[in-house]
């Protein structure tokens, strides 16, 4: 059966071939606008037909309103991040002005639940070196054997958000632990030390596992050049 012996194979095949013709030649209407205002395309919500013209226009229209709030979300982002930078850099200024441990646990405390709306935040040091025997020999033996628990995320050396065992949450954040539902944690160094600095919240999905870690990641290496000049207990 050929195009002629079948009219709705024929009217596909012309349709197509003026759709290739005025993609091809997007300036055809430019001096035929009596021809414009005489074609009628049917309108996709209500079915009335409307002047191509005017289809362009609500087509532009649509484009536009989809542009406006992809900037307008772009927008919120930068603000987001500009706010976020400000609390980063108040942060810092106080870990440097923090001249002992117990000042810089302080800091951490209040910048991060005031400003970073933490429902939870703990610092959990180690003797980088005993820890680094104990986890070599696989032996369970005190806050080491808690450690353990971490040792994937202290040999990656990078944030980690997401949701904790049982454990971990315990060993984390102690009497805390039932309430928290998702948490970051940041891997710190100092002289002869290593350990987690853990942010947790009540929100499931506040620290989900795709949630970026730039900040998070910065805040590690602030936190980790402080520990470097403040005298750590037990270190």
């Amino acid at each position: 059966m050929n195009a002629e012996s079948d009219p709705a194979r024929a009217d596909i095949e012309a349709a197509r071939a003026v759709e290739t013709y005025l993609l091809d030649h997007p300036d055809f209407f430019g001096s035929r606008e009596e021809l414009i205002a005489r074609l009628r395309v049917p309108h996709p919500d209500s079915g009335a037909a409307i002047s191509l013209i005017e289809r362009q226009v609500a087509v532009l229209r649509e484009e536009n309103q989809r542009l406006t709030q992809q900037l307008e979300e772009l927008l919120a982002v930068a603000r987001d991040n500009e706010r976020l930078t400000e609390r980063l850099h108040h942060l810092t200024l106080n870990l440097i002005d923090s001249g002992t441990f117990e000042e810089v646990v302080d800091v951490l405390e209040d910048e991060l639940h005031d400003q970073f709306r933490a429902d939870a935040v703990e610092l959990r040091l180690f003797s980088a070196l005993e820890l680094e025997q104990q986890l070599a020999f696989e032996t369970d033996r005190g806050e080491f054997a808690e450690a353990a628990k971490f040792r994937e995320f202290l040999d990656r050396g990078r944030p980690l958000c997401g949701h904790l065992s049982v454990d971990q949450l315990v060993f984390l954040f102690g009497p805390q632990a039932e309430e928290i539902g998702s948490a970051a944690l940041i891997p710190v160094r100092g002289e002869g030390i290593v350990g987690v600095l853990a942010i947790g919240s009540r929100d499931a999905e506040r620290f989900h596992p795709g949630k970026g870690t730039h900040f998070l990641a910065r805040l590690g290496e602030v936190v980790s050049h402080t520990l470097q000049v403040v005298s750590v207990p037990g270190a």
